[in-house]
Protein backbone atom coordinates (compact mmCIF):
# COMPACT_ATOMS: atom_id res chain seq x y z
CA UNK A 1 0.00 0.00 0.00
CA UNK A 2 2.81 2.35 0.90
CA UNK A 3 4.57 1.54 -2.36
CA UNK A 4 1.38 2.29 -4.31
CA UNK A 5 1.03 5.60 -2.49
CA UNK A 6 4.61 6.51 -3.32
CA UNK A 7 4.11 5.67 -6.98
CA UNK A 8 0.88 7.66 -7.08
CA UNK A 9 2.56 10.62 -5.41
CA UNK A 10 5.53 10.45 -7.79
CA UNK A 11 3.18 10.33 -10.77
CA UNK A 12 1.22 13.33 -9.46
CA UNK A 13 4.47 15.23 -8.89
CA UNK A 14 5.54 14.57 -12.47
CA UNK A 15 2.23 15.84 -13.82
CA UNK A 16 2.46 18.98 -11.68
CA UNK A 17 6.08 19.48 -12.82
CA UNK A 18 5.09 19.32 -16.49
CA UNK A 19 2.14 21.64 -15.89
CA UNK A 20 4.42 24.20 -14.21
CA UNK A 21 6.96 23.80 -17.00
CA UNK A 22 4.32 24.45 -19.68
CA UNK A 23 3.04 27.47 -17.76
CA UNK A 24 6.57 28.86 -17.74
CA UNK A 25 6.74 28.46 -21.53
CA UNK A 26 3.43 30.22 -22.20
CA UNK A 27 4.95 33.67 -22.88
CA UNK A 28 7.36 32.17 -25.42
CA UNK A 29 4.60 30.13 -27.07
CA UNK A 30 2.45 33.28 -27.23
CA UNK A 31 5.23 35.21 -28.99
CA UNK A 32 5.67 32.38 -31.51
CA UNK A 33 1.93 32.31 -32.15
CA UNK A 34 1.72 36.08 -32.58
CA UNK A 35 4.77 36.08 -34.84
CA UNK A 36 3.39 33.28 -37.03
CA UNK A 37 0.16 35.22 -37.44
CA UNK A 38 1.77 38.62 -37.97
CA UNK A 39 0.29 40.04 -34.78
CA UNK A 40 3.38 41.36 -33.00
CA UNK A 41 2.22 44.91 -33.62
CA UNK A 42 3.61 47.86 -35.55
CA UNK A 43 7.07 47.44 -33.95
CA UNK A 44 7.78 43.71 -33.29
CA UNK A 45 11.29 44.45 -32.03
CA UNK A 46 10.00 46.81 -29.35
CA UNK A 47 7.25 44.37 -28.40
CA UNK A 48 9.63 41.43 -27.93
CA UNK A 49 12.18 43.54 -26.04
CA UNK A 50 9.63 44.94 -23.58
CA UNK A 51 7.65 41.72 -23.19
CA UNK A 52 10.74 39.60 -22.47
CA UNK A 53 11.85 42.13 -19.87
CA UNK A 54 8.45 42.14 -18.21
CA UNK A 55 8.33 38.35 -18.02
CA UNK A 56 11.83 38.25 -16.58
CA UNK A 57 10.62 40.49 -13.76
CA UNK A 58 7.42 38.48 -13.27
CA UNK A 59 9.33 35.19 -13.02
CA UNK A 60 11.80 36.79 -10.61
CA UNK A 61 8.99 37.93 -8.31
CA UNK A 62 7.39 34.47 -8.49
CA UNK A 63 10.74 32.99 -7.43
CA UNK A 64 10.93 35.35 -4.47
CA UNK A 65 7.30 34.63 -3.52
CA UNK A 66 7.77 30.88 -3.09
CA UNK A 67 9.56 31.02 0.26
CA UNK A 68 6.93 33.34 1.85
CA UNK A 69 4.27 31.01 0.42
CA UNK A 70 5.75 28.17 2.45
CA UNK A 71 5.53 30.14 5.69
CA UNK A 72 2.21 31.92 5.12
CA UNK A 73 0.28 29.10 3.43
CA UNK A 74 2.03 26.11 4.97
CA UNK A 75 3.05 24.93 1.50
CA UNK A 76 6.07 22.81 2.38
CA UNK A 77 6.72 21.87 -1.24
CA UNK A 78 7.20 25.49 -2.34
CA UNK A 79 11.04 25.51 -2.17
CA UNK A 80 11.16 22.65 -4.67
CA UNK A 81 9.80 24.98 -7.35
CA UNK A 82 12.22 27.83 -6.68
CA UNK A 83 14.85 26.34 -9.01
CA UNK A 84 12.42 26.01 -11.91
CA UNK A 85 11.10 29.54 -11.39
CA UNK A 86 14.64 30.86 -11.09
CA UNK A 87 15.75 29.14 -14.29
CA UNK A 88 12.73 30.52 -16.14
CA UNK A 89 13.75 33.95 -14.84
CA UNK A 90 17.19 33.47 -16.36
CA UNK A 91 15.69 32.05 -19.57
CA UNK A 92 13.60 35.16 -20.19
CA UNK A 93 16.51 37.37 -19.13
CA UNK A 94 18.62 35.69 -21.85
CA UNK A 95 15.87 36.34 -24.42
CA UNK A 96 15.67 39.95 -23.23
CA UNK A 97 19.44 40.38 -23.54
CA UNK A 98 19.45 38.74 -26.98
CA UNK A 99 16.65 41.02 -28.17
CA UNK A 100 18.62 44.07 -27.01
CA UNK A 101 21.98 42.94 -28.42
CA UNK A 102 20.61 41.60 -31.73
CA UNK A 103 17.74 43.89 -32.65
CA UNK A 104 19.15 47.11 -31.16
CA UNK A 105 22.85 46.62 -31.91
CA UNK A 106 23.17 43.78 -34.45
CA UNK A 107 25.58 42.02 -32.04
CA UNK A 108 28.20 44.77 -32.52
CA UNK A 109 30.18 44.71 -29.26
CA UNK A 110 31.42 48.30 -29.63
CA UNK A 111 27.86 49.60 -29.93
CA UNK A 112 26.69 47.53 -26.99
CA UNK A 113 29.55 48.78 -24.83
CA UNK A 114 28.79 52.37 -25.75
CA UNK A 115 25.12 51.88 -24.90
CA UNK A 116 26.03 50.47 -21.48
CA UNK A 117 28.30 53.44 -20.74
CA UNK A 118 25.93 56.10 -22.02
CA UNK A 119 22.63 54.87 -20.57
CA UNK A 120 22.71 54.02 -16.84
CA UNK A 121 19.52 51.95 -16.94
CA UNK A 122 21.20 49.63 -19.47
CA UNK A 123 24.18 49.24 -17.12
CA UNK A 124 21.80 48.31 -14.29
CA UNK A 125 20.12 45.76 -16.56
CA UNK A 126 23.50 44.21 -17.36
CA UNK A 127 24.24 43.97 -13.62
CA UNK A 128 20.95 42.11 -13.11
CA UNK A 129 21.84 39.73 -15.92
CA UNK A 130 25.28 38.99 -14.44
CA UNK A 131 23.70 38.16 -11.05
CA UNK A 132 21.09 35.91 -12.65
CA UNK A 133 23.82 34.19 -14.67
CA UNK A 134 25.77 33.43 -11.49
CA UNK A 135 22.65 32.10 -9.75
CA UNK A 136 21.62 29.93 -12.70
CA UNK A 137 25.15 28.53 -13.06
CA UNK A 138 25.16 27.47 -9.38
CA UNK A 139 21.58 26.22 -9.11
CA UNK A 140 22.39 22.50 -9.25
CA UNK A 141 22.77 20.18 -6.28
CA UNK A 142 26.39 19.63 -7.24
CA UNK A 143 27.02 23.37 -6.96
CA UNK A 144 25.29 23.42 -3.58
CA UNK A 145 27.59 20.68 -2.29
CA UNK A 146 30.70 22.30 -3.76
CA UNK A 147 29.98 25.79 -2.39
CA UNK A 148 28.68 24.67 1.00
CA UNK A 149 27.66 27.59 3.20
CA UNK A 150 28.75 30.05 0.54
CA UNK A 151 25.93 28.83 -1.71
CA UNK A 152 23.24 30.37 0.47
CA UNK A 153 25.14 33.65 0.71
CA UNK A 154 25.53 33.76 -3.07
CA UNK A 155 21.86 33.05 -3.71
CA UNK A 156 20.78 35.85 -1.41
CA UNK A 157 21.89 38.08 -4.27
CA UNK A 158 18.51 37.28 -5.82
CA UNK A 159 17.08 40.05 -3.63
CA UNK A 160 19.66 42.48 -4.98
CA UNK A 161 18.73 41.35 -8.49
CA UNK A 162 15.09 42.08 -7.70
CA UNK A 163 15.83 45.59 -6.51
CA UNK A 164 18.07 46.35 -9.49
CA UNK A 165 15.48 44.93 -11.89
CA UNK A 166 12.86 47.30 -10.48
CA UNK A 167 15.35 50.20 -10.81
CA UNK A 168 16.08 49.19 -14.41
CA UNK A 169 12.35 49.07 -15.20
CA UNK A 170 11.61 52.35 -13.41
CA UNK A 171 14.48 54.16 -15.15
CA UNK A 172 13.23 53.00 -18.53
CA UNK A 173 9.63 54.03 -17.83
CA UNK A 174 10.68 57.36 -16.28
CA UNK A 175 11.59 58.70 -19.68
CA UNK A 176 7.97 58.21 -20.71
CA UNK A 177 6.47 59.46 -17.43
CA UNK A 178 4.92 56.01 -16.99
CA UNK A 179 5.17 55.19 -13.28
CA UNK A 180 2.31 52.77 -12.72
CA UNK A 181 3.95 49.46 -13.63
CA UNK A 182 7.25 50.12 -11.82
CA UNK A 183 5.31 51.16 -8.71
CA UNK A 184 3.20 48.01 -8.91
CA UNK A 185 6.13 45.64 -9.28
CA UNK A 186 8.16 47.58 -6.72
CA UNK A 187 5.32 47.32 -4.20
CA UNK A 188 5.18 43.55 -4.69
CA UNK A 189 8.94 43.29 -4.11
CA UNK A 190 8.75 45.42 -0.94
CA UNK A 191 5.88 43.26 0.34
CA UNK A 192 7.86 40.06 -0.26
CA UNK A 193 10.92 41.48 1.51
CA UNK A 194 8.75 42.60 4.43
CA UNK A 195 7.29 39.12 4.76
CA UNK A 196 10.81 37.66 4.77
CA UNK A 197 11.90 40.03 7.56
CA UNK A 198 8.82 39.21 9.66
CA UNK A 199 9.29 35.46 9.18
CA UNK A 200 12.95 35.66 10.18
CA UNK A 201 12.06 37.71 13.24
CA UNK A 202 9.40 35.18 14.31
CA UNK A 203 11.83 32.27 13.85
CA UNK A 204 14.40 34.00 16.04
CA UNK A 205 11.87 34.79 18.73
CA UNK A 206 10.30 31.33 18.82
CA UNK A 207 12.98 29.58 20.95
CA UNK A 208 12.63 32.26 23.61
CA UNK A 209 9.16 30.99 24.47
CA UNK A 210 9.54 28.14 26.94
CA UNK A 211 5.87 27.56 27.70
CA UNK A 212 3.16 26.38 25.30
CA UNK A 213 0.82 29.04 24.03
CA UNK A 214 -2.90 28.61 24.84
Amino acid sequence: MNQRNRRGRASADRRIWWLAFLLGLLPLLRWLWLGANGELGFNPTEFLLRSSGTWTLVCLLVTLALTPARHLLGWQGAPRWRRMAGLFTFFYAVLHALAWSFFDHALVLRDMGADILQRPFIAVGVAVFVILLALAATSSKAAMRMLGRQWQRLHRLVYLAGGLAILHFWWHKAGKNDWLEPLLYGSVLILLLAVRVVVKWRVRCRPASRFPQP
